[in-house]
């Protein structure tokens, strides 16, 4: 389970960009060239699935890929149409998350929940800076709005602490936050959740995204408070902003997929 869902979550997120990039596009010549012209949304009995010259894409597992929404088809669609010459899954994450939710998430729905709820209980909101104050007022602007929500509408109380000393959360916060959860409870959905999870560190901030709370740019700032800080003090590293780069792109793809349900 964990190797497919980090398979979706995009080889960006493991660190794989970097100097060897133009090696990397020499070896994407490795992949399948494109060898079908028509890509076509065709309704099924059971959703919605893209189709290669009438036939329809199946899963890295052999199941028949299968979308819930039209417009969730068209997005999986538009990334095979724009295939040039090779078929490079990194530059297809819609589909890469769609495969995930299908062989992965359908199958282990339950331990997937279970993932983010431990992430809720050691989340990166939880954790601050003691010093310099501007990076202790940053993360006070970001985080503790979100962290005034989950208390006052979702009923919890999560506890916040200096430095990287773990911190206890109260049973009721976190049943709290898994009770909410279940809202989410379908394959699609969920995979959207956890690669918000896994790309921002956070579950308190994937939730609050899954729901509209906060939208995927205010998300991603949340999540790089401390990051974007230190950036301003030092500068920036090449290599760190290419992985970020990669990062986001299948963030946003995951909230692209999660609107279109």
């Amino acid at each position: 389970m964990r190797d497919i869902l980090e398979d979706a979550e995009g080889a960006a997120a493991r660190g794989d960009v970097g100097p060897g990039k133009a090696n990397r596009e020499k070896d994407a010549q490795q992949f399948p060239k494109r060898f079908y012209k028509l890509v076509q949304v065709e309704e099924t009995s059971n959703g919605f699935s893209v189709t290669l010259d009438g036939k329809p894409i199946r899963t890295p597992g052999r199941q028949l890929l299968e979308l819930p929404a039209a417009a969730s088809a068209e997005l999986v669609a538009s990334e095979w149409e724009a295939v040039d010459k090779h078929i490079n899954p990194l530059n297809m994450p819609c589909t890469r998350l769609a495969n995930t939710a299908v062989d992965g998430v359908a199958v282990e729905l339950q331990a997937v929940m279970e993932d983010v709820i431990r992430y809720s209980a050691s989340d990166l909101l939880c954790y601050r800076a003691e010093m310099p104050e501007g990076l202790v007022a940053k993360q006070n602007e970001h985080w503790d709005p979100l962290l005034e929500w989950y208390d006052e509408e979702v009923g919890a109380r999560f506890e916040t602490g200096k430095g990287i000393v773990h911190v206890e959360q109260p049973r009721e916060a976190i049943a709290a936050f898994g009770a909410r959860l279940k809202h989410h409870a379908d394959p699609f959905r969920m995979a959207a959740i956890h690669t918000f999870t896994s790309l921002s560190g956070s579950a308190l901030i994937a939730l609050a995204l899954a729901e509209s709370r906060i939208d995927s740019v205010k998300a991603w700032q949340m999540a790089h408070v401390d990051e974007d800080w230190n950036i301003s003090q030092w500068g920036e590293d090449w290599e760190a902003s290419e992985r970020r780069k990669q990062r986001w792109q299948d963030f946003e793809a995951a909230d692209n997929l999660l609107k279109s349900l």
